[in-house]
């Protein structure tokens, strides 16, 4: 499988004039369509889907709201390709796919939310990395 194309279609950010305590923050992952692509332009074994998404980070209670939207085409065998076409149609997933398309949709979203959390001074959905002073074993 690989990635042909990504493009985000929305970006959404609304945050209220409220203090920013006891924040909850929740994420939330949506896939809207599921479609097999038809086209000259892509010359590959594989066949192409085209995979709608949303991706919501919600600051509770009512504080912030982050929403993104975008698509991915995907090369994928043909094989597989039926078999995911099949099981959206019942709005299932092979768990392998759902696993690989929600680490590529979390990797690709991310990014583009810890910018827009960072320039709307909001606080940050996950930890980043940093340093901590190691004890001393004497």
């Amino acid at each position: 499988m690989r990635l042909i194309g990504f493009s985000l279609n929305k970006i959404h950010v609304d945050k209220s004039l409220k203090k920013l305590e006891d924040v909850k923050i929740n994420t939330k992952i949506d896939l809207s369509s599921i479609e097999e692509v038809k086209s000259d332009f892509f010359k590959f074994k594989e066949e192409a889907i085209a995979i709608n998404f949303s991706f919501t980070i919600d600051y509770s209670p009512d504080l912030a709201k982050i929403e993104l939207s975008g698509s991915f085409i995907l090369a994928v065998e043909s094989k597989l390709s039926k078999e995911i076409l099949k099981s959206w149609k019942d709005k299932k997933l092979p768990e392998d796919f759902r696993m690989l398309l929600f680490n590529l949709i979390l990797k690709k979203s991310t990014l583009r939310a810890l910018q827009l959390e960072e320039e709307m001074n909001l606080p940050l959905h996950i930890p980043l990395p940093s340093f901590k002073k190691q004890e001393s074993q004497d």
